[in-house]
Formats: C-alpha cells, sequence, structure tokens
C-alpha cells in the first residue's frame, strides 16, 4: 500500500564554472509524519536522507537525464530540477515507489522554450511553446528481503521489512544494464542469491516500464 507522489519544480540559474555546460538535479525525499506513525515530526531522519541520496545516485549512474540536456546556453543559463518525492502511505520497500514516481513524472514533465537575449543578456521564456525531458534510461528498482541468507522475498511490506535479517535493492534499466545495488548493513548475501536478484529485478524492469508508459499514454489521451 506504499504511495508516493512526485512533483518536479523547474528553476532557471547559473551553471558551475566546474560543469559550465550542465544543469542540475536535485532529488528530495520526504517522510513526514502523515504517511506513518514511525516518523516524526522535524528534520529529515535518517531513512529520508539516505533514500535522497539513493535517489541521486540513481539519477546520476542510470543517466535517465544527462546533465547537459538541461544547459540552455553554456556558461550562462541552465535548468534546474528540484524532484520533490513525499511518501503519502508507508507500508514498505519505499525506494522502489519513488524510482517508478521519479520516473513517471520526469517522462511527464513539459518545459517550456527559453533563449538569452543578446541585447540585455536576460532569459525570455516563451510558456506558449513547450517540450518533453529526453529520457535516455528507464531505471526500475526491486527491492528484496532477505532471512536467514535462504528465503528471498520480493517488495516486501512494512511487516516484513521489520523481520528482514538484511534487504537489498537493485536497479536496472530496460537494456539489462546494473544501474544501483543498494544494501544497507545486514547479514552477507552469496553471488548466487545476489545474481538470482539481478536477474528477477531485469524481468521487473520490463514490467514496470510497459505498466509507465501504459498509464501516461492513457492519461495524454485522455486530455
Amino acid at each position: 500500500n506504499t504511495t508516493v507522489i512526485c512533483g518536479i519544480k523547474a528553476e532557471l540559474a547559473n551553471p558551475t564554472v566546474e560543469a559550465p555546460g550542465k544543469g542540475y538535479i536535485v532529488p528530495n525525499v520526504d517522510l513526514p509524519p502523515l504517511c506513518s506513525s514511525r516518523f516524526r515530526p522535524g528534520p529529515p531522519g535518517e531513512q529520508a536522507q539516505a533514500a535522497s541520496q539513493f535517489i541521486a545516485d540513481v539519477i546520476e549512474s542510470s543517466e535517465v537525464i544527462q546533465a547537459e540536456d538541461l544547459c540552455i546556453e553554456r556558461g550562462k543559463l541552465c535548468w534546474v530540477l528540484y524532484c520533490d518525492l513525499m511518501c503519502l502511505d508507508y507500508d514498505g520497500n519505499v525506494l522502489d515507489a519513488c524510482v517508478i514516481a521519479l520516473l513517471a513524472a520526469l517522462k511527464n514533465t513539459q518545459l517550456p522554450e527559453v533563449t538569452v537575449n543578446t541585447e540585455t543578456c536576460t532569459p525570455v521564456v516563451n510558456l506558449e511553446k513547450r517540450h518533453g525531458l529526453n529520457i535516455h534510461k528507464h531505471p526500475v528498482g526491486a527491492s528484496f528481503c532477505v532471512f536467514d541468507d535462504s528465503i528471498l522475498l520480493v517488495d516486501p511490506t512494512a511487516e516484513e521489512e521489520s523481520l528482514l535479517t538484511s534487504q537489498l535493492t537493485v536497479v536496472t534499466d530496460e537494456a539489462a544494464r546494473l544501474c544501483a545495488v543498494h544494501k544497507p548493513g545486514g547479514t552477507s548475501l552469496s553471488g548466487e542469491k545476489l545474481q538470482e536478484c539481478i536477474s528477477r529485478a531485469t524481468v521487473r524492469q520490463k514490467e514496470i516500464q510497459k505498466l509507465i508508459d501504459k498509464v501516461i499514454h492513457s492519461v495524454k489521451t485522455s486530455q
């Protein structure tokens, strides 16, 4: 029953000196008290911070969006995409839900056309002309619960997570390329079990990508 919503906020900014031809993607995962009694009001907890870093690593390693595509004019103007992920209902396996919500939101994002006025050096935004983001890859996560290095359980609930001895998240793309492996402590995992998880994650990626494309297509058709 885990539910995650993702909103993309786009702002114009100046590229860094180190990367004058790149924009930025800034993800943030919020686990507020409304999604579960295990979370308390206040600054982001350890789990929310770890989830935000995980999403940032997935964006970079998978190249779902290349930072060069967000540059409008080299050294002068670029886009910053703030990807805010909020969990509305926490029932385990929040990382997979975050990756799916992020991918769906990015595929649905429309940016206005922007040019730089040569005389005033100011950006000119044309809200009438919009274009979608160039999605290079489609990363999808698959999380597994491990019980005593012998039993594997896919897509664990919050109750199942409380009983596990180890947890593993594998992110793959449509080319069966391994984008990220996240294992926050716990008992060790054999090479055979790890390979089994990667194989099952590859199958899951194809299923989830088809589902996302189907939903987005149906929404656009209804509009």
